[in-house]
């Protein structure tokens, strides 16, 4: 059950980034670029959670996907407000 409910929360995760895609394709809006590909990196995170037998959610390698995927998702709103110049 427990693989099951990670492969539905990828699949989330990599809908969700498809979503951002295809604002990007018709903005070409960066933000929603970073969007997209923090959204990938937390379904390939999922998918390694789920492939990994014995593996928890406390490793290291699986905060390491967290941490970047939440810097992109940082970088695109810090990229979206600073000032034009």
């Amino acid at each position: 059950m427990r693989e099951m409910m990670i492969g539905a929360i990828a699949v989330g995760w990599l809908l969700a980034g498809l979503f951002f895609f295809r604002f990007w394709r018709q903005t070409r809006d960066r933000f929603f670029l970073w969007f997209a590909l923090s959204f990938w990196i937390e379904a390939a995170d999922r998918i390694a959670l789920g492939l990994r037998i014995g593996v928890s959610e406390d490793d290291a390698l699986i905060y390491v996907f967290r941490l970047i995927s939440y810097g992109l998702i940082i970088l695109a709103i810090w990229q979206k407000n600073r000032p034009r110049t």
